[in-house]
């Protein structure tokens, strides 16, 4: 595989990220959870980069100039943020090209994601939830150190969101 390049995205990237993710979150989801639905809402949330990028730091990853993944992370406070810890960024929206999934392509944008955070913006921790009963979704993240948090689990009227955390520290 060739080089993967992480950089923030661009207006011109909308199009291309909004189906991304949203193609990722209706064809990998539905393989390893088949009773998740998502509402015409959630679709449009999904597909609105332009909205994301005014609140959040947009990141793709691209392969021979090709956008193949995306990842979100919002600053302490920013609109839109479900981070409950004080000063904490959260991580949101992480797809891969559906045709690209399971090829280490979430690392780069993670590590960049993670870098942002720790150098960049010097926060304490980095929240995310991930929804109940995607074991895979949060063994990922695990992996990279995140720990379960219940007191920053979210129940809404449709879904459980799971609570995680990476404590940073300077430098690591």
């Amino acid at each position: 595989m060739s080089e993967v390049v992480v950089r923030e995205a661009r207006p011109e990237d909308d199009a291309r990220v909004g189906r991304l993710t949203l193609d990722a979150f209706l064809t990998v989801y539905a393989r390893k959870m088949p009773e998740v639905r998502y509402d015409d809402a959630r679709k449009k949330d999904l597909l609105d980069v332009a909205a994301k990028r005014a609140h959040a730091l947009v990141l793709v990853a691209e392969l021979d100039g090709r956008v193949v993944g995306t990842v979100s992370l919002f600053k302490p406070g920013a609109e839109g943020t479900e981070a409950w810890i004080p000063g904490a960024a959260d991580l949101r929206h992480l797809a891969v090209d559906v045709d690209l999934h399971g090829r280490g392509l979430s690392k780069p944008l993670l590590d960049r994601a993670e870098a942002v955070a720790r150098d960049e913006w010097k926060v304490p921790a980095i929240c995310l939830h991930v929804r109940e009963g995607a074991a895979g979704v949060a063994r990922l993240y695990q992996s990279r150190g995140f720990v379960r948090e219940p007191a920053g689990d979210l129940v809404k009227p449709t879904v459980t969101l799971e609570a995680y955390v990476l404590r940073l520290a300077p430098g690591r």
